[in-house]
């Protein structure tokens, strides 16, 4: 089997500690996404697994043996980078080609090979090109060809898709799922700072912050039940709202009082020794809907209006010192400037944390 295990994985250049003590179990075949904020360590990491950065501490695994002294050519993986690091003078199928010529494969195999991955990839009809005549998403599908034409057992993507168009990225994020379906068996590894790209490659997702996983789980489990503050806010786009509050009442529900005086149930339970203590009330911005009547969570003015098309983006003032709450309502409403408005939304959507960011349980 060729999983990834990270055992206390640490990282240090000087003084300066820059990994904390990664832990992570990697299953065969699996699609993990690295995220977090830029300099969580998110990149280090990623080429400390393919041999790109030594290992200060800890233990690296790899399809069951300790690689931290084994060269990235002998770990049995390939890496596709930021930028596309292309031979300018070789043509697309030599670009491919290059690797297993340097391992003195046969031709019959290199041309196997790299026929296989360019159909798979849509550039059969651009192998005798050089890169030059290639678009950017052209050239990153030779970047990945490559790879694939190593046939690794660990695939390691390092932010493959930041220098494209917004249509590029589509286009090859589509690409690379594909990608993952037809090689079931390996295990692919993907850093970005794009949550499309986390929530809709991802088996699991990984979050970073400070070099420390913050939370591990699905895509959904993140989004619907993250672990602190952190999380809550990183994961969605717009970001979570985070209203100050105190905790009214305890017991199988919680009483709360925002900021402002509103006072809202939760279903969520606590204990007795919360009461008093100060908590951060959070809701989505898309599950937040228009009150009719005396039910709702608050109140504020409107202050910006992004008609998208699909949905609208309101931007309420006057609950939060300095930070707007967002509302995102579905397609065109006939809302302006200025208005006060009403919002609710249901209560199994609301979100509890405690004065030190942990989420209260459900």
């Amino acid at each position: 089997m060729t999983g990834v295990v990270l055992k206390d994985i640490r990282k240090s250049y000087g003084s300066v500690n820059v990994l904390h003590g990664i832990d992570l179990e990697i299953a065969e075949g699996e699609f993990i996404v690295f995220v977090g904020p830029s300099g969580c360590g998110k990149s280090t990491l990623l080429r400390m697994i393919a041999g790109l950065e030594s290992i200060t501490g800890g233990e690296m695994v790899i399809g069951g043996r300790v690689v931290n002294e084994v060269p990235p050519s002998r770990r049995g993986i390939a890496m596709v980078f930021q930028s596309y690091a292309l031979y300018p003078h070789m043509t697309v199928y030599d670009n491919m080609a290059f690797g297993m010529r340097i391992a003195h494969e046969s031709k019959q195999e290199i041309d196997r090979r790299v026929r296989a991955a360019a159909s798979s990839l849509q550039l059969t009809q651009y192998l005798d090109r050089l890169p030059k005549a290639l678009s950017g998403g052209q050239r990153q599908r030779v970047a990945i060809g490559r790879a694939i034409c190593r046939d690794p057992k660990v695939f390691l993507f390092d932010e493959p898709l930041s220098n494209l168009d917004a249509a590029l990225r589509v286009a090859t994020r589509i690409e690379i799922a594909r990608l993952s379906d037809s090689m079931p068996d390996t295990t692919m590894i993907y850093v970005t700072h794009d949550q499309v790209e986390a929530m809709t490659l991802a088996d699991r997702i990984v979050v970073l912050s400070a070099g420390r996983i913050e939370q591990v789980g699905a895509p959904l489990d993140l989004y619907e039940r993250p672990h602190n503050l952190f999380v809550a806010k990183f994961i969605g786009s717009p970001a979570m709202n985070i209203i100050p509050s105190s905790i009214a009442q305890t017991g199988d529900t919680t009483t709360i009082t925002l900021t402002g005086g509103k006072s809202v149930t939760l279903d969520i339970p606590s204990a007795a020794s919360e009461k008093g203590k100060t908590a951060s009330f959070g809701v989505r911005p898309e599950d937040l809907r228009i009150a009719t009547g005396e039910d709702y969570l608050f109140e504020g003015d409107v202050a910006i209006v992004e008609a998208l098309g699909e949905v609208t983006l309101l931007y309420i003032e006057g609950l939060v010192d300095g930070e707007p709450i967002v509302a995102k309502l579905s397609g065109i409403v006939d809302i302006k400037r200025g208005q006060k408005m009403r919002f609710a939304a249901d209560r199994a959507k609301l979100h509890l944390f405690d004065a030190e960011g942990h989420t209260y349980r459900r």
